[in-house]
């Protein structure tokens, strides 16, 4: 039997402390965070030094990386402080930093040496001349632009040795590499320096303005159906293989933003299917059921981005939603007795007796049941967890462990 010798890294994504955590409890070999500076997501929690030395501490105690993303476009003055800032993050143990600008790639080089350098997807990196121009740079590690092509990797990984990283599951921007300004039009946020509204993802209308007091539909006296400029989600589940077969060393999960529900899900499932391909490459078969557990946490349609040709229509958002996800996030356990069998859950949304739910956690490990019974922290019987982060006890039949989690059908 055949076996893979080198499994890629799975690489999720980590937007606060409590989804650094649970990404490595769910699978995840490394995870890439945001600081306080420099990244381009001013809106996730984002990390104090403090807490990145907390993520750390986790992330070593489970064999796993930390790194984190500053891949701002640099304007005049946004690169003050800088070289301390990286000599912070070297010296408290960071594995690598994400960077697109090449001012601030010359910075760290140059001002916290020993800390690696990964070439973010917004400096759109698409063809192997430019992978060899970062490396002679002293980069160890590119993260591809999310517009190559399969059939590009496979070339690319012919004519260079760099660390290639591929993004296979996440929101797609709907501007080349992210490099957008519709953001800085719409509601004068600078979507390359932290701040993207994600006015793509607005609703809009068509209008044509025959005098400029004027506006009338373009489809006057009909109901106008809105539509965004963006698209659909990545979801490369199926195609793993291609990326481990090219030699792509990082497979990375897109989403700071998102939920510990989809951290956790994503992480999982990815996990499974590296795992089972490289276990048994020549025999491996995939299961419809890895597919199914993803859409638990889908938010929009999912396709195959630019890896095998290019998006039509069909992978643009428009219309109604031709699938809309059917579970949600409502538990979180933080205990549970084996001999009473009594689960300790801090709730994180509403659910009560009667309801069927789900318990999931690491392992692809899945219980389902009916809530009979529930308790408060006091012991006393109640109805509903209808308290945000209320602590609740009910039975659990099947058993769970601290930090699986619950989710019920919408």
């Amino acid at each position: 039997m055949k076996t893979m010798t080198k499994k890629p890294e799975l690489l999720a994504p980590a937007g606060t402390l409590e989804k650094l955590k649970m990404a490595i409890h769910y699978g995840a070999d490394a995870v890439y965070i945001g600081g306080t500076q420099y990244g381009l997501r001013s809106r996730a929690g984002n990390f104090s030094i403090e807490e990145m030395q907390e993520g750390l501490a986790f992330a070593k105690e489970h064999n796993a990386k930390v790194y984190v993303a500053a891949n701002i476009v640099a304007h005049e003055n946004d690169t003050e402080g800088a070289g301390d800032y990286f000599r912070t993050l070297r010296d408290i143990g960071i594995d690598a930093v994400i960077v697109s600008d090449p001012a601030l790639i010359e910075i760290c080089a140059m001002e916290a040496p020993g800390l690696p350098i990964h070439l973010s997807t917004q400096a759109s990196a698409t063809n192997y001349e430019a992978l060899n121009f970062w490396k002679e740079e002293g980069l160890e590690r590119v993260v591809l632009a999310r517009e190559v092509s399969m059939d590009e990797i496979r070339e690319i990984r012919q004519n260079t040795d760099i660390e290639i990283e591929a993004f296979i599951h996440g929101a797609m921007c709907i501007s080349y590499s992210g490099r957008c300004v519709l953001s800085n039009h719409m509601s004068h946020r600078d979507a390359n320096r932290g701040g993207c509204s994600q006015s793509c993802r607005w609703k809009y209308d068509l209008f044509e303005m025959p005098e400029l007091n004027e506006r009338q539909s373009l489809l006057a006296g009909e109901p106008v159906e809105a539509f965004s400029m963006s698209a659909v989600d990545m979801s490369m589940i199926k195609q793993i293989p291609d990326f481990i077969e090219n030699g792509v060393e990082s497979l990375k999960i897109e989403g700071r933003m998102k939920s510990i529900h989809y951290v956790s899900t994503v992480s999982n499932v990815y996990r499974q299917v590296i795992d089972a391909y490289c276990e048994d490459p020549e025999n491996f078969v995939f299961k419809q059921e890895w597919e199914d557990e993803l859409w638990k946490v889908a938010q929009r349609e999912l396709a195959t981005g630019f890896y095998y040709g290019i998006p039509d229509e069909n992978q643009q958002l428009f219309g109604k939603q031709r699938k809309i996800p059917s579970y949600m996030f409502i538990g979180q356990v933080l205990d549970y007795d084996e001999e009473t069998q009594i689960a300790t859950i801090q709730q994180r949304n509403h659910f009560s007796i009667g309801d069927e739910v789900e318990f999931y956690g690491p392992g692809f490990t899945h219980s389902y049941q009916t809530i009979e019974e529930l308790w408060n922290e006091e012991g006393t019987p109640i109805e509903k967890a209808n308290q945000a982060m209320m602590i609740v006890k009910t039975k659990v039949k099947a058993p769970v462990k601290p930090l699986d989690l619950m989710r019920k059908m919408k």
